[in-house]
């Protein structure tokens, strides 16, 4: 272990040494924890209250804090802790923690919470030994998962708790964690300076995840002290690593994190990337126009960039529909339900795997052929509407179904369309002040070549020539 090791790293790692102790202390999730909610209701019940609190499945990405609120509900409602993961405990074991808690519950009046990670890796079989427990409040189970509980988890066990879903957190809130890992004794103490740069750089390589932002930030720690030369530890400091005292060194400078010790820290190049500033709509108008330029490879480049950089990737979904209707258009119909679909499934799947439908619907975009004829036909109309062209709907194209609408002549030598052989009739729709008037413009790219021969031939009809 090197000299900054020592000093900057304990046997236990920085996200397990700041976990909360109560719900005081939790970032993020202010919608779950608002006074008389479940969590806190449940957090507040006297232990004695067996069988009257709820049990909860927390579903979330990781880093969000699921085991986290488990702990502090535990701690602040002094119930006894038990915890089980999917990935190793089998049915045997979920029966033993039941009939423990039994015996806990009925000699010493405590009730126990069993928290359950990764709950959707246990198969009906393991799920279903947990149903007697919960139903007859033997344990309050507080399951975690990173799946849809609507797939994974059984409707039984569904409906006898509550599903709660934790949001990846905000920039705010690991900015204040990881200020609050710099500082607290049970972090890094404040022997150790971190720059707003660096601070930035954390927050946004964390992704709303929380355990992520303090390992890096306990590595880039490291980093520092070694640039920075520390002493080892005195040999009397040795058995009590965690705690190494009070930084002294030469003139009492204290080591300093900056963005070079963050991106060595985590084997990462850094981006100069702000989602408030300058380099987000830099980064973002390169995206779009690469993809209006047809050019896959620089468009997929700028998304790369934007998906490591952090950014939200429901941005990068709108704005690939935005270019969808406005760049593509009538050349390529399908183009919009690509980019559509694109978002419904970064929605539905998240991130790291959303990055592969915004790849998709990023090169179809960028390959296929354009047309802003759409994009512009609806802004030469608005144009006109504002400047106040829009004339009287004709008489023949009024409602005619209201009472006394006939009377007024609404709907007079209206020609129905589907009567004639071709479905198109000569008739007039604009008002008159605009009859002649051409918005939609098509091209000759793409699927729009056949719109155009098309509506030469109806525009003809439309007009009796």
């Amino acid at each position: 272990m090197t000299p900054s090791s020592a000093l900057f790293q304990g046997q236990t790692p920085l996200a397990v040494r700041m976990r909360p102790v109560s719900l005081d202390e939790v970032a993020g999730q202010g919608h779950l924890l608002r006074p008389g909610s479940p969590l806190v209701t449940l957090a507040t019940t006297d232990s004695s209250a067996s069988g009257s609190a709820v049990s909860v499945i927390l579903w979330g990405p990781p880093g969000t804090g699921k085991t986290t609120l488990a702990q502090a509900i535990a701690r602040s409602s002094g119930r006894r802790f038990v915890e089980l993961s999917a990935i190793t405990a089998g049915v045997k074991d979920v029966r033993e923690v039941m009939q423990e808690a039994l015996s806990q519950r009925d000699l010493y009046g405590q009730s126990t919470i069993l928290f359950l990670d990764e709950i959707h890796r246990f198969t009906k079989a393991q799920q279903d030994a947990l149903l007697p427990g919960v139903e007859n409040g033997w344990v309050v189970l507080i399951a975690a998962t990173t799946e849809n509980p609507s797939f994974s988890v059984i409707s039984p066990l569904l409906s006898r708790s509550l599903l709660l879903t934790l949001r990846p957190l905000g920039d705010d809130d690991l900015g204040a964690l990881v200020d609050r890992a710099v500082t607290d004794p049970r972090g890094l103490a404040g022997r150790v300076v971190l720059d707003d740069e660096a601070r930035a750089a954390l927050v946004r390589l964390a992704s709303g995840d929380a355990r992520r932002a303090l390992t890096a930030l306990e590595a880039a720690a490291s980093v520092a002290g070694d640039d920075a030369g520390l002493p080892a530890p005195a040999e009397d400091d040795e058995e009590d690593e965690d705690d190494p005292g009070p930084f002294t060194g030469a003139g009492d400078e204290l080591p300093v994190i900056t963005a070079d010790h963050i991106a060595q820290a985590v084997d990462r190049a850094l981006l100069r990337y702000d989602r408030q500033g300058d380099e987000h709509y830099d980064v973002i108008s390169a995206f779009i126009k690469s993809v209006r330029g047809s050019d896959p490879d620089a468009a997929i480049h700028y998304l790369a960039r934007m998906i490591e950089a952090g950014e939200d990737p429901r941005f990068i979904a709108r704005r690939l529909v935005i270019s969808a209707a406005e760049d593509i258009g009538m050349a390529d119909p399908q183009a919009l339900q690509i980019a559509v679909a694109a978002a419904d499934a970064v929605a539905f799947i998240g991130m790291p795997e959303g990055r592969i439908p915004l790849a998709e619907a990023t090169v179809y975009l960028a390959t296929t052929a354009k047309s802003n004829a759409a994009y512009n036909a609806i802004n030469a109309a608005i144009a006109d509407v504002r400047a106040g062209g829009f004339g009287r709907v004709p008489m023949h194209l009024r409602d005619a179904h209201y009472p006394g609408a006939k009377r007024l002549g609404h709907g007079k030598g209206y020609k129905y369309a589907h009567d004639s052989e071709i479905g198109i009739v000569t008739q007039q729709y604009l008002p008159d002040e605009l009859v002649g008037r051409r918005y939609y413009q098509p091209t000759s790219h793409g699927a729009e070549r056949d719109v155009s021969a098309r509506l030469e031939k109806i525009r003809r009809i439309l007009e009796g020539r």
